[in-house]
């Protein structure tokens, strides 16, 4: 009997970074070895550079280009729309890929996933400086916000929460098998048609910041598992760019302003108890 391979769709959202965007591409074509593959491109507020570029260096790759910036969910979802795989693996332009990886999470996905009821899985992340990345965490409460966006998270008497938060207790760098976590960050995230189908796409009312920790949320709260595969490395060129003003960080930086009316969003939503699931 002859089984067919799964076939993986990669959805890579992007908005201005044409330059990051060629070299995550060329990173897939490079380490993608042994897992049938299509990649979609969903331009936001699009100017056409980068749909230029891919027409003139990947010609096989598609392109959905959007004239408004159309929010992370919104674009992601675009992408699984028309998508053919029975994996999604949902990538940021920034993602680089190392030999392999892909072909391990999606092998992972189709044996001991499938056991598990595995419907999401995130990787090892690094910065380019070889510097670890957390990419998976406990559910957040309204205090979490609090103490990661304000000094109060400075004063010891709010440490153990804040450990909580972030696993200290799993030593996640360290670690080397894979391990349950509460929500993967967004930039890497490797889900199962079947269980999309089942929860649905990403809450578009989420414009930016916390699609990722709703749509983990909602995949545990229909019996699926989220996983984080520490013997999968990706590198992250990721940058800060939501918390520069201190204590006045909510006033002048807009993207903290937009991440704080996310989690207000996501806590009239799911209410604040904050359920674990390691």
């Amino acid at each position: 009997m002859v089984f067919a391979m799964p076939k993986l769709s990669i959805i890579i959202v992007n908005y201005k970074t044409p330059a990051l965007l060629k070299n995550c591409i060329e990173s897939l074509f490079n380490t993608i070895h042994t897992t049938p593959y299509e990649v979609i491109v969903v331009d936001s507020e699009s100017d056409g550079e980068a749909p230029h570029m891919l027409k003139e260096e990947f010609p096989d790759v598609r392109c959905i280009a959007f004239r408004e910036n159309s929010g992370y969910a919104k674009a992601v979802n675009a992408g699984i729309a028309q998508a053919e795989g029975d994996y999604f693996l949902v990538l940021n332009t920034d993602i680089i890929a190392t030999e392999h990886a892909i072909d391990v999470l999606v092998a992972y996905m189709e044996g001991e996933g499938k056991q598990e009821r595995v419907g999401m899985v995130g990787p090892k992340l690094y910065g380019f400086e070889n510097t670890y990345q957390q990419s998976a965490f406990h559910f957040p409460s309204p205090l979490t916000i609090i103490l990661r966006r304000t000094p109060l998270g400075k004063l010891k008497l709010f440490q153990r929460h804040l450990d909580a938060f972030l696993l200290k207790d799993k030593n996640l760098e360290k670690v080397l098998l894979p391990l349950r976590v509460d929500w993967l960050m967004g930039a890497a995230l490797l889900v199962s048609k079947e269980a999309v189908a089942r929860i649905g796409p990403m809450d578009e009312s989420f414009f930016m910041y916390f699609e990722d920790v709703d749509w983990a949320r909602r995949f545990w709260e229909d019996g699926y598992t989220v996983m984080y595969h520490p013997l999968v490395r990706m590198y992250h060129y990721h940058g800060k760019i939501s918390h520069r003003h201190g204590m006045f960080d909510i006033v002048f930086n807009t993207m903290t302003r937009v991440h704080v009316k996310s989690a207000v969003h996501y806590f009239l939503k799911h209410g604040i108890r904050t359920p674990h699931h390691d």
